[in-house]
Order: C-alpha cells, then structure tokens, then sequence
C-alpha cells in the first residue's frame, strides 16, 4: 500500500464507491421482506378422518399402521400422532434443518401408500392427505355478519367459494386453513320409520349410490353413413335437494314408490358440527394465509389486501373483514424501529466522529463510508440467498459502529500526520496508509474470521448465527475496501491543514476547547497509569486468571434461552372447561371470557371460536380466542406491554366458574408450534394403562407447579370424559341370526353418521353425510328406536343385542416417536427463563416418575434442550480464536506475538455475560444466554481483537524502529489511545439506541445490545492495560525463540 493509486485517481476511488452503492441500492428494493427466514424444520403433515369411531379404535386401527410405515423415512427427527374422538388423525413429521420439504413430502407419501391396505375401508374412501406443513402464517383474518343476518355455516362456506380459491391463486400463497364448518349433503335418517318399512342404513347408502353415480354413454351414428353423429349424455351424479328426496328405495307392485324423503330429512348442513364463530360477537368464521417459501411477505400481503378490496363491493350486504393479525404488523414495526435506530445510530457515531477530530470535512469521510458499506451489504446479502428480514437489518444496525472503524483510522491517522507538521494532504495521506494499511487490513481478516465458523453451524442456531454473520462480516469487508479506496482519496483532496489560520467561535471552536479539556486528562492519566501497571508485570496475569474465572462463573449462571419472546401485538386465548361439556354450553362460557377481553385498554379486535382449543386441540369442551391489540405506537410504557396484558387478563378470568382460561403468545419463530411455553411430552416406553399413566402424569405437573421458578404447568390431556361403553350380546344375536359386525355397523351408521359419496354444487364439490337426526341419538334409552335387520327380515330394535354402561376415559389418544404420550405446556415464572424451566424438569421428573417412563421436548424447546445438550457454542468460540491466532501469527510471522491481542478476549466476554447477567436479576426481558447474546459474544471476540491489533501493531512497529519493548509498548498505547477510544466510542454509542428503543423486536435488540456494551467497556479498559503488558512477555518470548527482526529506519 505504500504506492496507494488511489491517492492521486480519486475519481477511481468514487466510482468504485458509486458502483457499490448502486448495485447495493438495487439489491436492497428486490430482496424478499419476511419476519424470520424460513428456518423452522420442514414438516410434512398426514391427516385422515373415521367418522363414528373413538379415539382408541383410531388409534389402534388407523394411526398405528401410518406409524410404522412413516417410522425412519430419510432425514426423519421425530413424529407425533393425535387421534381424537371426533374421528380427526393427524401425524406430524418432523425433518432434520435443510432437508428438501418436497422430497419429504414424496417420501412419506411412498410410505403412507404402503399402508393403504390395512386402513379400514371407511378411512381409504375418506382417503389420507399428505401435505407439506406451511409454518409462516400471513394473516390471521376473520369474515362477519355484523348485522347476524347470516349464520357462520354460511359464513365459512362463502370463505370456501368466493375467497379461498382467490388466495390461493396468489402467488406467494402457500396454504388457506379456514377454522369452519364446510358445506355438506345432510340425510337426517328416521330409523323408526326406517323400521316400519323394513329398511337399514346400507339400504339408504346404496340407493343414493346407485341412483347419483356418473357414467359414460358412448355415441350414436359413430362409423356409419349418416348425416350425424350424436354423443350420449347421462345427467351424472343428482345436484338438488329435490333430485335427492326423489330417490327411489322402494316399488311395491301395486306401483307404490317409497322415496328417501318418506324415511329421510335432506337439507345442505355441514360436514361436521364440530366448530362454533364468534367474531366481535357477531356470527363469523376465521381463516389463516400461510407464506410459500422464498417469497415476499410484504409484497403477498399487498396482494392479499388489495384482494379484500376488490371483494368488499360483491360481498352481501352485512357481510366484512376483521383483521386479527399480519405479519406485516410485527414486520413493519419492527423495521421502523430498525430503521429509526439505524438513523439515530448513524447521528450519534457521526457526532463522536466529529467530537474527537473537530473537523467537519474529516467527519463526512467516515459518514460516507458508512453509507457505502451498508449499501453494498444489501448485495451481499442477496447473493448469499438470504431474504430482507429483522435478523438482516439488525445486524445491519450492529455494523454501523463497526463499518465506521476502519475509516476513522485512516482519518485519524492522516489527521496525526497534518498535526505534526505535514503540511501536503497527499504526502500525508501516503505516509498514514503505509502506517495503518497493514492494521486495517489484519483488523478486517479478523473480524470477518470470526463469524466464519458460524457458518457451519448446523440446526435453527446455526441459521440465525449464519444471517447475522454473513451481514456484518459483509459490511466490515467492504468497510476495508472503502477505507483503502475512498477514505484515503477524499482525506487527500478534502483535508487542509488549520493550523495558524483564524478560527472564529463556533461550534468547530467549542468541540475542541471541550474535548482538549477531556482528552488531554484522560491521556495525561492513562500515560500514568500504564506506566505503573507496566511495572507491575504479574498484576496483569492476576487479573486475567479472574477474568476467566467470572467469565465461566456467569456463563454457566446465567440462564440459557434460544430466541427472546418479543410483543407482537396478538394475544391467543385457550379455554378448557369440563370434560364432556356440549360445543352450545362451551360458547355459553366462551362468552363470558369475551366479556373480560372487551374490558381490555388496549383491545383493537377479537374473535372466538368454540370446539378447538390452540393448545388443547379440537373437542367440544374447548376453544380459543383471537386477541389483536393496538399498535405499539398507542400503547407505550410498560403497563402496556404484551406480559402485562396477559397476566391481568388471567387473574381476570379466574373468577369465572368451571372454565381454564390460559392466554399466551404466538411462538416467536414461525413453524415452532402454536404457542411459546415450554412443550414438554411424557413417555409412556411400556405402552401400559393410560389411567395410571394420566395419574403419575398429573402428579408430576402439581409438584413441578410448585416449584418457583415455574408458574404454570398443565396438560390438556384428560381421561374424565364420559363415556358409554358399548358390549354386544353375541349368543343373542346367533338366536336371532345377525352378526355382531352388522349390529354395530348399524349403530354406527345411525349415531355416528356414514360418509356415502358426492354432489356438485356451487362449483365445487362436496360430500354427501348420512346419520340419524339429532333427535334419535339423545341417550341411551333412543337405542330402542334404532332397529336392526333380523333373521326373516324382521326388525328388531338394536338395544335387544347391545348394552351400555357410563364409564369415563379419554377424547384423544397422542404417540410421540410411537409412544404413548402426554403433552404438557409449561410456562416459566416471572424472572426465570425457559432454560431454568428445563432445568428443573429434569429435577422433579427424576424424584416423581418411575422407571419405564421417559420425556422429550418439542418444537422450540427440544432446539433449546439440543443446542444446551451440545458444546456447539463452545466450539465455535475455540475455533474463532484459533482462526484468529493464525491469522495474526501470519501477520506478525510469529507464534507468540498473537498471544497478546487473545489473552485480552476474556475481559470483554466477562463484561458482556456480567451485563446479561444483572439483567436477568433486574428481570429485563431476554436477558438470558440466546442466539442473540451469543451473537453478541462472538461479535466482541473480533471488536476486542481488532482493537488490540492497533496497539499490538504499532508496537511491534516501533520495536522494528529500535525502541525498547516496554518503549514500544508504550509508545503504542500513548499513539493509539485517540483510535482506540473513538472507534469504542462509536460502538458503544451506536447500540445505546437499541438498548433504550421499546416496542417491536425491543427484547432481542436489548439482550445483544447491553452484551456488547458490557464488554466493549470492560474489555476496552482491560486491553488498555494488559494488551502492552502482554506484548511484552510474548514479544520477549518471539525475539528468544525465533529472533529479533533488525532495526528498520525511516
């Protein structure tokens, strides 16, 4: 660099410059906007129904069949499995990180099809849906009457025809769940009538199937002489309620015809009756957009609203749309405050630029290269394949006071030579960079080297630690290309000497008489005192020994955690009431809860929605509500902080009667379950007695309830559910000549409903649904008006071959990786983090439960529990550190004059983890050991090897001179305090925005941005004194064992 071309072709310089910023400004307008990158684990989705059957005989008779042919398929982690007594299967498939979805999905779609043949014929003809598992929902997004001119029945099927298949054709759209009852063809069967004319359900289902069925009729006058050629049409399958109540199922011979609307009621109902809506009180249904892969969140969303917008004028009068969550809400907010951070951050290191130089065309040089190296990074980013997301433009926020170091030396370094008496900018300029290039550049190998293992890093940790990297070792590598192009070109033709000439009392005047004043003491008492502690060698080795010692201390003290739960503005609302309660009296209680959520300040929209609960799944007994609050905007200060608003919202609802209210936050990162508690799941290894399983379950969650550091810990799992035991007589059914299959065949047809075929209608098509009316299935005395077909075609009544007994038991049945299962939600106390919560699980689990029992996490908790359970992190922190080391022994063609930049790391990462640590004893959210912490740490590894490097390489500068070592070390603190000092200034003061900025993403920001606080001022006060006392030693060290260079002169 002795010969910098760019010295005298800054026009070169400017257009290298331009050039970057261009394509960096090109890049930034086309990069996808998402939250979170999709980094959750690819989940593959198996799902199937067996109406009338309980959730035993599903399991046992569907579910453990899909198991064992899905068990091991390629890159497979874990499965869980849910069979419920509405008749609903589902088995999730979770995948490694970076397996293929599609592929995936292929490969458990080849193993679901080997177990075709043992499903029972009703779930075959049902058939079993496999489907990639969207993980990034869009919105959140509900449809009402708001006049209650229509039911939600007609709500959600209007959802079904006129708005979901319009979403789903935008591009960008992966999936559309709508929370609601679909459209059915209900025959409303009367057995007692049924009887009368000798008829059974099998007689009903094939008279609608062979009367409603397509066919092909062929042609006539095909291959002849005629004129023309007619092809046949058969009307195919019947499309009214009046073509179906014209079914013939009986001709007497008196030409009498018995129709279906004799013994039958035909109506369009629902497929089930399972949901119940509830939107702001109105009569509605919900509906969830999930994101496609790899496309623009925002730009879908704009697309999704601009749809709504198009419908509003053709949708029936009464009927609107409630938005009750976006993704855009979070995102946006989140990147306002980025970006209203990143312009502050940018203000203030521009004022300690001009502070310390006093200079206004010395602080646009810097200013300049900091809008060069973050523009430039956007292309950087995009060609690495990342989206524009909160993990990009955070680390964007984080390099500000990086990017700006390498330019502020070469300033200050140019500045130091016109000081002393250089009067020519060039000649200056020349003589800085042949001091400082060297430093420059091995500052920036560094830095960038310790975000290189990261890279490498498998599961969710080593995505985000990637996309944090990535960007900032991107910025701080174009930063050194900015200060070795441009900075040194502009200080050359923008820099004049001042001295001599008349200044007048402006605010150039004042800067300086202030920071004179500060820095001439704060120099005259560092010269002093590093003077002494230099003679004090062994002081320095004393205070590493205990820096080490705290550093391990608060690491290992301080709880873990993986992402920091920030407020995204939704809050969802499970309810469970008595087991058995009817979908009608749930809606009754689910009122109740609406009354309390509309008391809520900081309420913006609700919905509700009775039968299924986010965390206690579907059932009648259960339900969830939708809870979306204002923007952040309006609701600032902590009393209006998302845990502030739950937490009053629970002990609101304790005093409502027979009803679990339990409110909780969406999971931060998309793709990780429905909910952010801990998601733990018990192990049954015998596959014993569910009673007794749910026994030594339900103790282990009351004594981990009463632990501290827990607040909550519940499971939706319950065996209490009534129940009616059902027992054939068989000797009395071969005395009557029917078989026991029959006898419940019928039974089932009638109470549980049988699905028969298809009807086209609206467009779409549609399942035609059979069972008795409601009204002859009420207890068990409506057996005696069910009737069965005996020998000689009598009937008789089915109550004659069955009997039942109330029993209790359970509505679901759960397997994890094939075992009997219990899931449990746990949710820290106040305080404590998720990782304490881990901690004692562990403990309670091993004094309550006996052997033959096992638990794992899932979701969020098992990445946790995983990247706990490994030295991942550790390792990454040894291989920083040796990279650096071979590099600086590169540098310095020495093994042991690196050891004095390392050995001052420690310091630093002690103050950040004090930092974190005090944090989490002021109860500050995310102060825990997460992602972003860890970011944090490995960031400060190269800031602190970076600026021990500036004094480390003007010492061994001033030692090639001829000085002494101590001399040179010396001298090297003495000429390197102003660099040093400005470039921790900058870092520091830069992040003060993210550690008071509120709101959205506030958490995250604060847990990485106080950690580095911490030990850039611990490790910068550390290094100033240990750094040349080191130097000393190991250079002593480098000149016995490998030689001593000779004297170079000027």
């Amino acid at each position: 660099m002795k010969n910098n071309i760019f010295i005298n072709r800054y026009v070169m310089a400017c257009a290298i410059s331009i050039v970057i910023s261009l394509v960096g400004y090109i890049c930034m307008s086309t990069l996808p906007i998402e939250q979170y990158p999709n980094i959750a684990p690819p989940t593959v989705n198996v799902t199937t129904s067996y109406t009338g059957a309980d959730a035993n005989t599903i399991m046992k008779s569907v579910v453990q069949p899909l198991e064992s042919a899905i068990n091991g398929v390629p890159d497979m982690t874990y499965m869980t499995s849910k069979a419920s007594s509405n008749g609903e299967v589902e088995i999730n498939v979770y995948f490694k990180g970076g397996t293929d979805p599609d592929m995936a999905a292929v490969n458990v779609q080849n193993r679901v099809t080997r177990a075709t043949s043992m499903l029972p014929a009703d779930v075959t003809k049902v058939g079993v849906q496999v489907a990639k598992k969207q993980n990034s929902i869009l919105q959140i997004v509900a449809v009402k009457s708001a006049d209650g001119k229509y039911d939600d029945n007609f709500v959600s099927n209007y959802i079904d025809i006129n708005v979901k298949p319009r979403l789903m054709r935008i591009a960008g759209v992966g999936e559309v769940l709508s929370l609601g009852n679909t459209y059915a063809l209900r025959i409303w069967m009367k057995p007692d009538v049924m009887a009368q004319y000798g008829l059974e359900p099998n007689d009903v289902f094939n008279a609608v199937g062979g009367q409603s069925f397509v066919a092909a009729t062929g042609s006539l006058g095909d291959q002849s002489e005629n004129s023309y050629q007619y092809t046949m049409e058969y009307k195919g399958t019947l499309k009214s309620i009046e073509e179906f109540n014209d079914i013939v199922l009986r001709t007497s011979d008196g030409g009498h015809l018995l129709h279906l609307s004799d013994v039958a009621d035909i109506e369009i109902g629902a497929m089930s009756y399972n949901y119940k809506s509830n939107i702001g009180g109105k009569p509605g249904c919900m509906f969830m957009v999930f994101q496609a892969p790899g496309a623009n969140a925002t730009e879908v969303n704009a697309n999704i609203n601009k749809l709504f917008e198009d419908l509003k004028p053709s949708m029936p009068a009464g009927l609107e749309f409630v938005k009750l969550m976006s993704s855009d809400d979070f995102l946006y907010a989140a990147i306002d405050s980025v970006v209203e951070t990143l312009v502050i951050a940018i203000i203030l290191v521009i004022l300690v630029v001009f502070f310390f130089l006093q200079n206004f065309k010395a602080t646009i040089i810097p200013s300049i290269s900091i809008i060069v190296s973050l523009l430039g990074t956007f292309a950087v980013v995009m060609m690495a394949g990342f989206s524009l997301n909160i993990l990009t433009l955070f680390a964007l926020v984080l390099a500000i006071g990086t990017v700006v170091d390498d330019a502020i030396v070469v300033v200050e370094a140019v500045m130091a030579k016109m000081e002393n008496g250089i009067s020519d900018a060039r000649e200056a300029t020349r003589q800085a960079m042949n001091e400082v290039s060297v430093a420059v550049v091995s500052c920036t190998l560094v830095f960038m080297a310790v975000f290189i293992p990261v890279c490498f890093m498998p599961g969710t940790s080593g995505a985000f630690f990637t996309q944090f990297g990535v960007t900032i070792a991107s910025s701080v590598g174009l930063s050194c290309i900015s200060a070795l192009t441009l900075c040194p070109a502009l200080s050359a033709i923008m820099l004049r000497v001042t001295e001599g000439k008349k200044e007048g009392k402006g605010i150039t005047y004042y800067t300086k008489m202030a920071y004179d004043a500060s820095y001439n003491a704060i120099y005259n008492k560092y010269s002093n005192a590093v003077k002494k502690f230099l003679g004090h060698p062994a002081l320095a080795w004393t205070l590493l020994a205990c820096a080490a010692a705290l550093f391990i201390f608060f690491m290992k003290n301080l709880p873990s955690g993986l992402v920091p739960q920030e407020d995204q503005g939704v809050i969802l609302v499970d309810v469970a009431v008595p087991e058995g309660t009817t979908l009608h009296e749930t809606c009754e209680i689910i009122k109740r809860v609406e009354e309390k959520v509309q008391k809520i300040p900081e309420l913006e929209s609700f919905a509700s929605v009775g039968g299924y609960g986010m965390m206690s799944g579907a059932g009648s007994n259960y339900g969830t509500l939708i809870i979306r609050l204002k923007p952040w905007s309006e609701r600032e200060g902590f009393n209006h902080y998302i845990d502030m608003i739950i937490g009053r919202l629970y002990y609101d609802c304790k005093e409502i009667k027979n009803a679990q209210v339990t409110p909780f936050q969406m999971p931060q990162v998309p793709g990780y379950g429905s909910n952010n508690s801990v998601n733990l799941v018990l192990e049954d290894l015998n596959d014993g007695d569910l009673t007794e399983f749910a026994k030594l379950a339900k103790n282990f969650l009351h004594k981990l309830s009463q632990r501290e550091e827990i607040s909550m810990a519940m499971t939706s799992y319950s065996d209490r559910f009534p129940k009616y035991q059902v027992d054939v007589d068989a000797a009395q059914c071969d005395r009557s000549g029917v078989s026991p299959a029959t006898v419940l065949n019928t039974l089932g047809a009638y109470c549980g409903g049988a699905y028969i075929g298809n009807y086209n209608q609206f467009g779409k098509v549609y399942r035609i649904m059979s069972s008795a009316s409601p009204e002859y299935r009420l207890d068990p005395s409506s057996l005696n008006n069910i009737f069965v077909k005996v020998q000689g075609g009598k009937m008789a009544p089915i109550s004659e071959f069955v009997s039942v007994k109330e029993i209790v038991g359970t509505a679901s049945v759960e397997h994890f990786n094939l075992f009997q299962s219990i899931t449990c939600y746990i949710q820290p106390a106040g305080g404590y983090t998720e990782g304490d919560a881990h901690k004692v699980i562990a403990e309670v689990f091993k004094e309550t439960m006996p052997k033959g029992y096992s638990y794992e996490y899932s979701s969020m908790s098992r990445e946790l529990e995983e990247a706990a359970g490994s030295n991942a992190t550790v390792l990454i922190y040894i291989v920083c550190v040796i990279l650096i080391y071979l590099i600086l022994a590169s540098l310095y063609n020495s093994w042991f004059t690196p050891m004095a930049v390392l050995l001052s790391v420690p310091f630093g990462l002690m103050g950040a983890f004090i930092m974190a640590y005090l944090g989490s004893l002021l109860n500050l959210p995310g102060m825990d050991n997460n992602i972003y912490l860890q970011t944090g740490v490995i960031m400060l590894i190269g800031l602190l090897s970076k600026t021990a490097i500036l004094i480390t390489e003007f010492a061994s500068e001033r030692r090639a001179q001829g000085l002494s070592i101590p001399d040179a070390a010396f001298e090297a603190c003495k000429e390197r305090l102003r660099p040093i000092l400005m470039t921790v200034a900058t870092m520091i003061i830069g992040m003060i925005p993210l550690i008071i900025e509120g709101g959205a993403g506030a958490n995250g920001n604060r847990a990485l941005a106080l950690g580095v606080v911490g030990g850039m001022s611990v490790g910068t006060v550390a290094l100033l004194f240990v750094v040349p006392a080191f130097f000393i030693v190991f250079q002593g060290l480098h000149e016995r064992f490998q030689g001593k260079e000779p004297a170079k002169t000027e």
